[in-house]
């Protein structure tokens, strides 16, 4: 059995400023946990990998983060996310602009 859900929004924001914030080392800033510096530092390039430690019910909860495939041009990246108690998922983030000022993103 298998779960397939593929969250999508519209941003009132540049498809480049978007995906500029998906960079490992920016996702602190938005996301729910502070990420530990990725390897290789810079943008998301393959075989970058990366954790981000979430707090939930006093405890710290790890998940390891893997660049598998990029393409900046049409702003997609694939991710293979090892989250606690051995769940494992491939994950596919993308960007689409809409117009110079909004972008579609989605995730899964």
């Amino acid at each position: 059995m298998s779960l397939n859900v593929c969250p999508a929004a519209i941003v009132a924001a540049p498809v480049e400023v978007v995906w500029d914030l998906l960079r490992p080392a920016r996702l602190s800033e938005w996301a729910d946990g502070q990420v530990d510096a990725p390897v290789p530092e810079g943008p998301a390039v393959v075989g970058q990998i990366f954790q981000i430690t979430s707090k939930a019910f006093r405890r710290n909860w790890h998940s390891s983060f893997r660049i598998e495939k990029v393409n900046p041009e049409r702003h997609q990246l694939d991710m293979h996310v090892d989250f606690p108690f051995g769940m494992q998922l491939q994950e596919h983030l993308s960007c689409m602009p809409i117009d110079a000022s909004s972008c579609r993103v989605q995730y899964g």
